[in-house]
């Protein structure tokens, strides 16, 4: 369509880089962010105004990655969540905390960052925050039986478009590793372009409704991590194929096992089994479960006898400081007492 068509030749500039773009002049920011190939570099000069929701996406998608596995024994906490370990999250470097491993970790990060930023940059363009973008005014159509068209309708197949040739930009060798994390991103970012619904405000008097308006908005991004947590728990095994083309050897990806259900573009990919996690290994960017804080009455991966490693665990009391026996007034406040509690807190040896 001419929508899309506009947006290639907006990306395919990017690609190329705007040698006179007034943007391109702000070489500072982009030069201090470790670990971005050229590609991506090109990318912050010349649209260095949407960097910060780019910065904004890799935090969210990595404080998701915590929040999902917060119980287990790899918790995403040695990743920090600035834009500077975005190009060696997409890497795996051993600094990023991420295992240099194809392993199903890896796929989960490479999806949820860059969901991440696709949704980020989504938002800030219907937010208004940059002149490159706005709303989505493309995918309305006719109104529905009740409610017109109004508010500002979220672009989220630009958002997806950046994301793409950011987060991408790294994935161009034709190893298998590439093509793993190509997939995976591409994953992370359709979980948006799937779950878009229309979101809908009431007016009148008195939340009568006589009138109501809808547009399009992307869901909540808790949302987004809950579903591709699920898909990391059901990620397919691949294996690694190798054949000769023009520009040499290449390596491809298929599903292991065949009798499996093939692997869409929706579903995460990995070809190689992930480790234990239980003592620290550099390698693999795990810091071990050793002072983790656990769950003595569980039998799940956050009990103390499967996050601990068999090791056991140690306890101690805490004192902490609530609020307690509070009484609602008319009209209208709430008044509570300080009251303090003993817990006890269980942590792996």
């Amino acid at each position: 369509t001419e929508y899309l068509a506009h947006y290639n030749l907006y990306l395919r500039s990017l690609a190329l880089g705007q040698q006179y773009s007034s943007l391109g002049s702000q070489p500072i920011l982009c030069g201090s962010i470790p670990g971005l190939v050229p590609k991506q570099l090109r990318f912050c000069r010349n649209y260095i105004e949407i960097m910060p929701s780019v910065a904004e996406g890799v935090k969210l998608g990595i404080q998701e990655c915590q929040h999902q596995f917060r119980g287990r024994r790899w918790n995403c906490t040695t990743i920090k969540d600035n834009l500077a370990i975005f190009g060696p999250v997409l890497d795996k470097v051993k600094e990023a905390g991420i295992s240099f491993k194809p392993f199903t970790r890896s796929a989960f990060v490479h999806a949820i960052a860059s969901a991440g930023v696709a949704f980020a940059v989504t938002r800030s363009c219907a937010e208004g925050t940059s002149t490159m973008c706005g709303c989505d005014s493309h995918h309305k159509g006719p109104p529905g039986e009740g409610w017109k068209w109004g508010g500002c309708s979220e672009d989220a197949e630009f958002g997806v478009l950046v994301s793409r040739e950011f987060a991408d930009a790294r994935e161009n060798r034709p190893d298998a590793r590439s093509a793993m994390n190509r997939h995976n991103n591409e994953a992370g970012r359709m979980t948006i372009l799937e779950n878009m619904h229309l979101r809908c405000k009431c007016h009148g008097l008195s939340g009568s409704c006589e009138v109501k308006t809808c547009w399009w908005a992307q869901p909540d991004f808790r949302l987004l991590g809950d579903y591709l947590k699920d898909k990391y728990d059901s990620a397919s095994e691949m294996m690694v194929e190798k054949h000769r083309e023009s520009r040499g050897w290449v390596e491809t990806l298929r599903a292991k096992y065949a009798f499996f259900k093939h692997p869409t573009e929706r579903d995460l990919v990995y070809y190689e089994g992930s480790p234990n996690f239980c003592e620290p290994n550099p390698e693999t960017g795990s810091f071990g479960t050793r002072d983790r804080v656990c769950n003595v009455s569980s039998h799940g991966i956050e009990g103390c006898d499967l996050l601990c490693c068999g090791r056991g665990h140690n306890t101690r009391t805490e004192k902490r400081k609530e609020k307690c026996h509070c009484i609602f007034h008319w009209c209208c406040y709430v008044s509570c007492q300080e009251c303090v509690r003993v817990y006890d807190v269980h942590t792996c040896k």
